[in-house]
């Protein structure tokens, strides 16, 4: 079992939320419940809701806020909530993680500001900011979409600032393990992408929050096991697996990341779904490639 002394340990799913098929894609609250429940039966450690992976962007704030609150009535007893607090501004982000304690939450998850390419004294300010909620922050390192790079300097001022907890490390840089070690030895390493979830275990992560488990938790939470070092690596048995999934967990790192997985979802005999606007269904080749992709790994007997 996953050291989970801290609430941010483990695998958290990043939870895709389904929408009813209205006019307005309402938010199917009961079917995320059942979700979260499904998740916490199948092995997962907690949920982040209210990420990219949640289409977080579409919701109103009564939405948004009514998402954590069902994501906490929902999750079984240890079973953890981390939600995702990214704003365009600093207080907005704070009054997200404030939120978030309220409903229950034991800790947030925040990207940088990402409304602008910020520099190191906005970066600080801003988790500055996030921190006076008085809940854990995991820094969401993802340079690519926010264009603000949470380099391993950065992030051990931060640690060592008291701002931060964590960092889920999503730049697919798997080098910057050993480097963010070495310049903040008590900062938490997670998993950002699914696609280096070995590399990033082997390299000490000790959580990963996780986008493919949506689909086939069994299998991924398998793996996150047999790959993490401090539960007992297995590479004999982790590799293969590993190989198995990969064609599904890239999917994680591409533009149609949310698209994949609740199609992914829709071939597992789970609840998927649409997306909300300007997300649309996929179509063509790239449609074709995750059915084919998700059939191989259901027809392997991967759930």
């Amino acid at each position: 079992m996953p050291d989970l002394s801290a609430p941010w340990r483990g695998v958290h799913v990043a939870t895709a939320l389904p929408f009813h098929d209205d006019d307005e894609l309402s938010v199917d609250y009961e079917g995320y419940a059942a979700h979260v429940r499904f998740l916490a039966e199948h092995g997962c450690d907690g949920v982040c809701p209210n990420g990219s992976l949640g289409e977080y962007q579409t919701l109103t704030d009564e939405e948004r806020a009514r998402v954590v609150r069902v994501a906490v009535e929902a999750a079984p007893e240890g079973f953890g909530v981390m939600p995702g607090v990214a704003a365009y501004g600093a207080l907005e982000s704070r009054r997200w993680a404030e939120q978030a304690g309220e409903a229950g939450a034991r800790a947030v998850l925040a990207l940088p500001p990402n409304s602008y390419r910020a520099d190191r004294e906005a970066v600080v300010g801003h988790y500055r900011e996030v921190a006076r909620a008085g809940l854990p922050v995991v820094a969401y390192n993802n340079p690519h979409d926010t264009k603000v790079d949470l380099t391993p300097e950065l992030l051990a001022e931060l640690h060592g600032e008291g701002l931060i907890v964590a960092v889920k490390e999503f730049s697919g840089d798997v080098r910057r393990a050993y480097e963010i070690a070495e310049r903040a030895p008590g900062l938490d390493l997670l998993i950002g992408a699914d696609d280096v979830l070995l590399e990033l275990g082997l390299a000490g992560a000790v959580g990963w929050i996780a986008g493919y488990p949506n689909a086939i938790p069994d299998a991924t939470v398998e793996l996150y096991r047999l790959a993490t070092s401090g539960v007992g690596a297995d590479l004999e048995k982790a590799l293969p697996l590993y190989r198995a999934l990969h064609p599904l967990l890239r999917w994680d790192s591409r533009t149609e990341f949310v698209q994949a997985i609740k199609a992914s979802m829709d071939l597992a005999g789970l609840r998927g779904g649409a997306c909300r606007p300007p997300r649309s269904r996929l179509a063509g080749e790239v449609a074709a490639r995750v059915v084919r992709e998700t059939e191989t790994v259901l027809a392997l007997g991967y759930r």
